[in-house]
């Protein structure tokens, strides 16, 4: 039996996976700030009684409902020889685009500021959720040792 075992700390896992996911499509929300035709994205918010749901059948969050397939995702499927699979690993997390407060001209509607308030937020809420894990794990470990030891 691992950490992971714990609901606690598998929730808290699950809560620093979405946080590092909703980083990246923030880091490529801000790369693609001159791209013209470009909508931001962001993943859904992430639901304390969703994720409370899915670790009591069983399934780790993934910002929405979980398809029934075995990985937990939905699987490309090639019905043809021509088919290309894709170029990165699909990420369990979903990311739907969504306009920001601007369009720019070029049709982008990425705006810097409302993307460094998300990538704040993130930030804040993973180094709340690291600390919280830091601190079970210190619970844990004293309730371990031995009285006076």
């Amino acid at each position: 039996m691992g950490p992971d075992d714990i609901p606690l700390f598998a929730m808290l896992k699950s809560r620093m996976g979405y946080l590092s996911q909703r980083q990246k499509v923030i880091a490529q929300n801000v790369a693609n700030g001159d791209t013209p035709d470009y909508q931001p994205r962001d993943l859904k918010a992430y639901s304390f009684k969703a994720t409370l749901d899915q670790q009591a059948a069983g399934q780790p969050y993934r910002g929405g409902p979980v398809s029934t397939t075995a990985t937990g995702g939905v699987q490309m499927m090639a019905t043809s020889a021509a088919h290309m699979a894709p170029s990165r690993p699909v990420s369990p997390w979903r990311s739907p685009e969504q306009a920001d407060s601007e369009t720019t001209l070029d049709g982008n509607s990425v705006t810097l500021e409302d993307q460094m308030l998300k990538m704040t937020d993130a930030r804040m809420n993973y180094d709340a959720a690291v600390g919280f894990y830091q601190k079970s794990m210190a619970m844990l470990k004293t309730s371990t040792r031995r009285p006076g030891g």
